[in-house]
């Protein structure tokens, strides 16, 4: 029977294994699908998702700009551009894994159906990839307008604190469907 102390202990080994294995994996990914190095034509034809989520992330911002009354276009898989205007340079350390690995670690550690778990998920990282877009979007106009970010920080810094909050809010309503049994559905 497992006593409070070791279903702490289990949740926590659960948490930073599936984290590790999701964040470090991310950077291993990264580091076999760039050329040069230990590059893996295998891994890059057929398992580089750092690529597509960075391709959805630009086309999704190039998208919301659009509605918005600017013209938009891709320039390259790293860049998205405002035409005749400056461009917003997508790089790794922008994608978000991180703050994805962390959801996923979060939801994949607690107890439930693995239906709920795949909801919530999934849920979580349409949330995070959302606000990822919108960054995106708001540094590319602000870029072609110059305005100055808020509280001057940096967009990095100040997307990680509004995940984080997200997250946050995330795990209480996560937490609560817990107690209900529901999925908020």
């Amino acid at each position: 029977m497992l006593t409070i102390k070791n279903s702490y202990l289990l949740y926590f080994i659960k948490f930073v294994g599936a984290f590790c294995i999701l964040y470090f994996g991310t950077k291993a990914i990264i580091g076999l699908t760039v050329p040069g190095g230990y590059y893996s034509p295998f891994i890059a034809r057929y398992l580089d998702y750092p690529s597509q989520l960075r391709f959805s992330l630009l086309n999704g911002s190039r998208m919301l700009v659009a509605i918005f009354g600017f013209d938009t276009y891709l320039r390259d898989a790293y860049h998205v551009n405002i035409v005749n205007g400056r461009g917003v340079h997508l790089v790794y350390a922008c994608l978000g894994y991180g703050l994805l690995s962390f959801w996923i670690a979060f939801i994949f550690a607690n107890n439930g159906r693995l239906s709920k778990k795949v909801y919530w998920m999934l849920g979580g990282c349409v949330v995070i990839w959302l606000i990822n877009v919108s960054r995106i979007s708001i540094v590319l106009v602000a870029a072609n307008k110059n305005w100055d970010l808020p509280l001057t920080l940096e967009h990095h810094t100040l997307f990680n604190i509004i995940v984080y909050a997200f997250i946050f809010l995330m795990i209480g309503m996560f937490n609560r469907s817990e107690k209900k049994g529901t999925v908020l559905q």
